[in-house]
């Protein structure tokens, strides 16, 4: 019984040496890949660079071009068209003779505006009440645009708005000259009528065309401002970015905002025109598995959070451990300072 026994505690202490040696060497290989990553690892940070600029936020509405003056001319009884005195296309002033009839019947302009169409031909016989000329204003045209519920608080006559012609991105500057204050519906939101006048410098600037109303509601000109993307928050809702301090470090640093348009945001204390901010850059899915997928089946790590771009009070990339800081540049999509961007 006992000689039988020691062969068995044999082959189980061999099973265990050899377990416990391929322990050892998988916590070896790990030991290796960890150290292998932690050196190839790089934490990036997007660049973000202050600049002097103009910024304004406004309320945006869609409408479209409407004519304020037109006319059609017609017959007011039978007869023959004598004389045609201006064709289609024709600038005309008001009372300028547009054609008569053999009946002594003169149609004559209402208004300064241009002959749209002709109907008719000399020599031909036309009915009453048929349609012979028509006229339109095209220099002077209005702009309906639909305002919400929501907005139609900030929306007064006599504000000041930009209308501009989405297919020729033409600008005019304006004023609201009405408001139809009895609503119109569209499901569950009710919306209002405002309208403006335009003085039409451009022969391409027709009816029917879509326009885009804005009113200015804030604005800073000549200013310092930041992308939107490089400020963060803390628990307070104090902004604040990271900067690198004299010893080349990134230190976090307490601003001042004011007129944000969504994109840019002015940054009325804490930074300069020139001074550069950093964030760290967010690791996308594919270059997490590049990274880390080969070694460890498809396994997903993440990196934990904080620092610049994170929580507030999070930890700062530990640079003597291996962490390798690389920065690029995001401060680009710059804004059109001219045009109040």
């Amino acid at each position: 019984m006992n000689g039988k026994s020691k062969p068995k505690k044999r082959r189980v202490v061999r099973r265990i040496v050899w377990t416990l040696i391929a322990l050892l060497a998988l916590g070896g290989v790990g030991w290796m890949v960890y150290n292998s990553l932690k050196a190839e690892y790089t934490v990036t940070y997007d660049t973000y660079t202050a600049t002097t600029g103009s910024i304004s936020n406004a309320l945006s509405f869609s409408g479209n071009l409407n004519l304020v003056d037109s006319e059609t001319y017609t017959a007011s009884s039978s007869g023959t068209v004598r004389t045609i005195y201006a064709k289609a296309g024709d600038e005309v002033k008001e009372d300028d003779k547009l054609l008569r009839l053999n009946n002594g019947e003169t149609i004559t302009a209402g208004f300064d505006g241009r002959v749209n169409k002709v109907n008719v031909r000399e020599g031909d016989a036309v009915n009453a009440g048929e349609e012979l000329v028509q006229i339109a204003d095209f220099r002077h045209m209005k702009v309906s645009f639909r305002v919400d519920e929501y907005d139609i608080g900030d929306v007064t006559v006599g504000q000041a708005c930009t209308a501009t012609v989405t297919a020729l991105e033409k600008q005019f500057e304006t004023t609201i000259d009405a408001i139809d204050y009895i609503s119109s519906s569209s499901g569950n939101v009710a919306y209002y009528t405002a309208t403006a006048s335009l003085d039409v410098d451009d022969a391409y600037v027709l009816p029917g065309m879509q326009v885009t109303v804005s009113i200015t509601q804030e604005e800073a000109k000549d200013v310092v401002i930041l992308k939107v993307d490089a400020v963060s928050f803390d628990e307070t809702n104090q902004a604040f970015v990271w900067v690198r301090n004299d010893a080349g470090e990134l230190e976090k640093r307490t601003i001042a905002t004011g007129v944000s348009n969504g994109n840019y945001i002015e940054i009325t204390e804490g930074l300069s025109d020139g001074d550069e901010v950093y964030v760290e850059a967010k690791a996308t899915e594919s270059e997490s598995k590049g990274l880390l997928g080969g070694l460890f089946g498809g396994a997903q790590f993440n990196q934990p959070q904080g620092g610049p771009g994170g929580m507030p009070g999070g930890n700062m990339p530990d640079f003597a451990s291996g962490e390798r800081p690389s920065f690029r540049d995001r401060s680009g999509d710059r804004p059109d300072f001219g045009g109040g961007n």
